[in-house]
């Protein structure tokens, strides 16, 4: 006979039952709600992760926007390409697929196999391939092989304005000039292509395609004028050849409002092929640093890029300052041995025997080095060099392009009175010929300092909606009548002075030659260059060539004048003839 169980052992097991049966409720509670939480308030989000495991996604590149030169030229358009891929799950005949690709595209087969037996969502074989290219493949009906239409930019004028317009990559992002500066305007938003795949990574033909469409980049018009750019960059080739220099920059622009109409800086490149080296160059010997730093010189704007020592044109800033202080007058004598005496330096004028007597315009029209250190030790460094600052020259322009360059110049507590007198008549520090252009405009403008610029606006390709750039402008940088009076003084240097060769038949023109030497002293290496406005009395183009290292002369109003004469000859009627005037 079996001993009877204990009463405690009884409850106890019970209570062990009970435990357990709640805690299966209480499990299978958390769960119910779990499933009703996921299923109800997270519904949304699984369902979503679900499709993307089943869709795939192509990317549709938008049309990049064009650059509109000022007239409605088109200086940067699209081409129609497209991007070849594959997808290996939806693939039916794999050599079919490869001999095709490698026939139609000229790629090795080992390339190709690599690409079509790769396990992914979606393999790019290549991109930027020829639209035609591209509709035989399409004709060929693979499965597994897709054929997107793409875009590619395209510059009409080849190498014309290249280091302004810059050029874009492989997926049509802009590198450098306008392209980069204005990337948020011209880019516009990719689409997409969604396709529903089954289990096995097969496109559901049943499901179609869901597009979500590209939204193009705006049109960007700008100031430049490809027929004044077209001329001053011949003119600027001519120059650069029968000179034998090393390479010759020219900026056009408006003086009034910062337009700029033309910048060339010759040797110039094929915005098309930019990554190609010049001929002299052996592209196999050269290291992948060595051809990129032969790439940056080559993509280099010698106009915002580099400094470099102005020489006499920097006497516009120096009779400026001179006027507006108060220390100088038209009428102020001036007597040139041809040399003055700074501390225990001889500084010599570039006429050896002196010019004699003369006021402070003929001292300029003659561009006699001791009249203007003369001006300038009469200011003296602290009331000169705030005269820098109020000009804004120790500032950069702000100009659109990438890369602008600032002045390299003394420190004040350095500048002794050598360094003063160096100054005065341009040498010993440096600027960039843009920001010689824009603070010249300044003090023959009226006294306002404009903001140089190529944009104007960014326009929706069907024209619903654009953007106006503008940009800022500083007053009162000289007086009306300091103003008046320089353009008074440097249409003589034009028409009696050094400048004369820069003189235009039935035009008021104004301006100032230079002829600066190159660092070291003594190399024999010379920068000559002219900066000219016309009309004199109300200056509306503004230009400046500089001629870096010419062989034989290289005085700047004997080689670089005439350019810019040349350049106003042809340009001047042309403005009238268009009416121009964007004041």
């Amino acid at each position: 006979m079996m001993d009877e169980v204990p009463y405690q052992h009884k409850t106890y097991h019970r209570s062990k039952t009970v435990t357990a049966v709640f805690l299966c409720v209480l499990a299978f509670a958390g769960l119910m709600g779990r499933l009703a939480y996921l299923m109800i308030f997270q519904s949304e989000y699984y369902t979503m992760k679900a499709r993307q495991l089943h869709e795939r996604e192509r990317s549709i590149k938008a049309a990049r926007g064009r650059i509109v030169d000022a007239n409605g030229k088109i200086l940067a358009d699209n081409k129609t390409v497209c991007t070849i891929s594959v997808i290996h799950n939806q693939i039916t005949d794999q050599e079919e697929v490869i001999a095709v690709l490698c026939e139609e595209l000229g790629l090795s087969e080992e390339y190709v196999r690599k690409r079509v037996e790769k396990y992914s969502a979606i393999e790019k074989i290549r991109s930027n391939v020829d639209k035609s290219i591209g509709d035989a493949i399409r004709a060929r009906d693979l499965d597994g092989v897709k054929v997107d239409e793409d875009y590619k930019r395209y510059y009409p004028y080849d190498s014309l304005a290249s280091k302004v317009l810059g050029f874009t990559g492989g997926d049509n992002q802009g590198i450098i000039g306008l392209e980069v500066i204005y990337e948020e305007y011209l880019q516009g938003e990719p689409g997409t292509i969604l396709t529903v795949t089954d289990a096995k990574g097969v496109e559901v033909a049943e499901a179609g395609e869901e597009r979500v469409e590209p939204v193009d980049g705006q049109d960007l018009h700008i100031s430049l004028d490809v027929n004044i750019q077209s001329y001053a960059t011949q003119l600027a080739m001519q120059t650069m050849e029968t000179k034998e220099a090393d390479s010759v920059s020219m900026l056009v622009m408006n003086p009034q409002n910062g337009e700029i109409l033309a910048m060339a800086n010759v040797p110039e490149f094929d915005l098309n092929n930019p990554y190609a080296l010049p001929d002299t160059v052996d592209a196999d010997t050269v290291s992948e640093e060595e051809k990129q730093n032969l790439l940056n010189g080559i993509w280099r704007n010698g106009c915002i890029n580099d400094t470099y020592e102005p020489g006499s044109t920097f006497k516009i800033i120096t009779a400026a300052a001179g006027l507006e202080s108060g220390v100088v007058k038209t009428t102020d004598t001036f007597n040139c041995p041809g040399f003055i005496m700074v501390e225990d330096r001889r500084i010599r004028c570039h006429k050896a025997g002196g010019h004699g007597a003369e006021d402070f315009v003929q001292g300029t029209m003659n561009s006699c080095n001791p009249v203007f250190i003369t001006v300038g030790m009469r200011m003296g460094t602290e009331c000169y060099y705030s005269y820098f600052r109020q000009f804004g020259l120790l500032d950069r322009t702000g100009i659109d392009l990438p890369g602008e360059a600032g002045t390299i110049m003394h420190q004040m507590e350095n500048i002794g009175p050598v360094e003063l007198a160096t100054i005065s008549f341009g040498q010993s520090f440096q600027i960039t010929p843009i920001q010689l252009a824009v603070t010249a405009s300044s003090i023959i403008n009226g006294g306002r300092r404009v903001t140089p610029h190529f944009a104007v606006k960014a326009v929706d390709g069907d024209g619903s909606n654009s953007h106006v750039f503008s940009y800022p402008v500083k007053d009162n940088i000289v007086s009306e009548e300091t103003s008046a009076t320089m353009r008074y003084i440097l249409e003589q240097v034009v028409a009696e002075g050094s400048g004369k060769n820069g003189a235009v038949e039935g035009y008021r023109v104004g301006g100032k030659t230079a002829t600066s030497q190159t660092l070291p002293r003594g190399s024999g290496r010379y920068i000559s260059s002219f900066l000219g406005f016309a009309p004199a009395d109300d200056p509306q183009v503004l230009a400046v060539v500089i001629i870096n290292n010419p062989q034989g002369t290289y005085y700047g109003g004997q080689i670089a004048a005439p350019v810019v004469r040349q350049l106003f000859e042809n340009i001047l009627p042309y403005l009238e003839k268009i009416n121009y005037n964007r004041t």
